[in-house]
């Protein structure tokens, strides 16, 4: 075990992502637990009724659920999903 550290069963999967200003990620569920970091731009998460903006340097978690995300402008985020197995 390096450095004092286990993750049996996790999985991370990541994936960057650009969207033009108006452009979105239509409602969805994630497949796993999951963040979203806005590297440029500025976008919008939506879930249940909330809403949280994001700008650069912003880290969200999206909630469990139905949810989808805006850009507001030409922006790049990078999706993080951590599935594990069962």
């Amino acid at each position: 075990m390096p450095a004092g550290r286990r993750a049996d069963g996790l999985r991370p999967e990541r994936m960057v992502m650009a969207f033009r200003a108006g452009t979105q990620l239509s409602e969805h569920r994630n497949p796993g637990e999951a963040t979203v970091y806005v590297l440029k731009g500025s976008v919008w998460l939506r879930a249940g009724g909330e809403s949280w903006q994001g700008k650069a340097g912003d880290l969200l978690i999206v909630p469990d659920g139905l949810h989808s995300l805006e850009a507001e402008e030409d922006s790049a985020v990078l999706f993080t999903v951590v599935k594990t197995d069962r």
